[in-house]
């Protein structure tokens, strides 16, 4: 027998003799709904690297992108069943748990990107994470950027006017219908993975998402027209289960927060470069960037469908008046 081959037999006897068992490293499983391209897969996977790591590979976490555990609904319920450990989600769907979460992913919430990065730090978001796990038992850590949602469609939108009528695709979320409702147009919601064959097939006129997955799912093969909207200021929040998240010590508890605030930064980094060199990509390709949105006229629809829809608003007044207070 080589020396090797001795050696770890000889410490495999030593760890069976102090521990009694030789320790296997716990499963963990981290879901998201997008491609293997996009930085979000990218991000899982450092963050899965970086656990495995930091704890001494106790934990081993493996990712399943492009909806490969099921869909955006169904991963979210995965955590409270404790099937899946982690997830990429919108802000939208942890909503459906605690209400004045979906704040995030309103329409013209937002003054700017910087804006939003504020709000990640500040006590309200402390605030929110607390009663979405009082209500879902689940741990919201941090989200990254997801990008600024934009209408791609086979005609320019510059207007609310032009967006009347218009049958545009969007997630099954009552956030993603306020701004095609004020506008005129009418909200169909689509499972994300089927998006590209209705567009192509012609069941939908339009659908809005970040430059970078319309980039990703290559939706600007179907779609003529990239119109800058900017309508929301999308973001993806990181989720530990709840049944896992109790398992967890109070060291570990700050590790897996540490690893999971610093993939969400380095991925908004990356959201953030890529969608200032897409706009010249997208004409390099044929596609045709309406760049003169009148987003005073997109706003001012917007906040008349909030007041006029008052049980539209999953949030009282007071967090929509600390988010606007954040400078």
């Amino acid at each position: 027998m080589k020396l090797r081959h001795l050696l770890a037999f000889a410490g495999l006897a030593v760890a069976v003799a102090l521990t009694g068992t030789v320790q296997a490293a716990e499963k963990l499983k981290f879901a998201h709904v997008y491609e293997i391209s996009e930085p979000y897969h990218a991000w899982a996977l450092w963050a899965a690297d970086e656990i495995k790591k930091r704890s001494a590979g106790k934990y081993e976490m493996e990712v399943f992108p492009a909806s490969s555990l099921g869909k955006e609904t169904d991963i979210n319920e995965g955590l409270s069943l404790g099937t899946v450990d982690a997830i990429w989600t919108g802000f939208q769907f942890a909503g459906r748990s605690y209400g004045p979460m979906s704040i995030s992913g309103y329409p013209y919430v937002y003054r700017s990107v910087d804006h939003w990065k504020k709000f990640l730090k500040s006590d309200l978001f402390k605030d929110l994470a607390d009663g979405y796990m009082k209500a879902s038992g689940n741990k919201a850590i941090t989200a990254t950027y997801y990008g600024q949602r934009h209408v791609t469609s086979k005609k320019p939108v510059r207007t609310p006017a032009d967006m009347k009528g218009v049958k545009i695709r969007v997630p099954d979320a009552p956030a993603y219908t306020a701004f095609p409702k004020a506008t005129g147009a009418n909200p169909t919601p689509i499972a994300f993975a089927e998006v590209y064959l209705a567009l192509q097939q012609g069941v939908v006129d339009a659908q809005e998402n970040p430059l970078p997955t319309i980039q990703a799912k290559k939706f600007y093969e179907v779609q003529k027209y990239i119109n800058l909207t900017g309508h929301i200021t999308d973001s993806l929040l990181a989720i530990i289960g709840g049944p896992r998240w109790q398992k967890l010590n109070d060291a570990e508890k700050k590790m897996f927060a540490e690893v999971f605030t610093e993939a969400a930064a380095g991925c908004t980094a990356d959201i953030e470069k890529k969608e200032k060199d897409l706009v010249a990509w997208f004409e390099s390709q044929g596609n045709i960037v309406t760049k003169d949105v009148d987003v005073a006229a997109m706003q001012k629809a917007t906040a008349a469908f909030y007041d006029a829809n008052p049980k539209d608003v999953p949030w009282p007044k007071e967090v929509w008046d600390r988010l606007q207070a954040i400078k």
